[in-house]
């Protein structure tokens, strides 16, 4: 059996250690560019975001999060367009974290692919795994949600604030609680309400100004 290194038994999802020396220079990568992102002058942000597209695996133009942002090593981060994250974010991507166009996330959402044995003896070996997770197009996610390792939102869905997600979650939904569970389809209804509000305010405003 040829032997992997632990980046790669990491990526694969398999047990390995987070000690290994190429994880380790790949951390520190990751805590210099966090330094750049999180002590960056206000007023200075295009040197935040060209710090933020060489810390995430694939970013966009649009591609916006608010300070302070804490992750594990940004390479496997990849978000599509226009991704918004508010401020106190943190995600644990030592596995895969997939994230589709015009997803937004309230303040202090976690999103964990790190895991740790059940049986309490291999644990103590500091052995751990990941499973990826996926978010979907289109999907928002209220403060202080917790979206934890292997998990799927699917496109449109809603995740309401404070939300343990354990489970997948379908395509146009709103979901919320501990654990978090489906409350209600999103349908029609609320399209023709929110259409019906958009255009009040163009009516009033004017044109949107994108």
């Amino acid at each position: 059996m040829t032997k992997r290194s632990m980046r790669q038994r990491m990526l694969a999802g398999d047990l390995y250690l987070a000690y290994d020396p190429e994880l380790r220079k790949l951390q520190a990568r990751c805590k210099r560019l966090l330094w750049q992102i999180n002590n960056g002058h206000p007023d200075q942000y295009e040197k935040t975001r060209q710090a933020i597209f060489e810390l995430f695996g694939t970013a966009d133009e649009d591609t916006y999060v608010e300070p302070p942002f804490y992750c594990d090593y940004g390479l496997n981060i990849h978000v599509g367009r226009d991704f918004y994250a508010n401020t106190n974010c943190v995600i644990l991507d030592v596995a895969k974290v997939t994230i589709g166009d015009n997803v937004m996330f309230g303040p202090a959402v976690h999103i964990y692919t790190a895991t740790h044995p059940v049986d309490p003896k291999v644990r103590s070996t500091f052995v751990e795994s990941g499973k990826p997770v996926v978010i979907e197009d289109e999907v928002w996610i209220g403060g202080m949600a917790v979206i934890n390792p292997g998990v799927t939102i699917g496109r449109g869905s809603i995740i309401g604030s404070g939300a343990v997600v354990t489970k997948d979650i379908p395509e146009m939904v709103i979901a919320a609680g501990n654990p978090c569970h489906v409350i209600r389809n999103i349908d029609e209804t609320d399209k023709a309400y929110w259409e019906e509000q958009l255009a009040d305010y163009i009516a009033e405003m004017g044109p949107l100004p994108w």
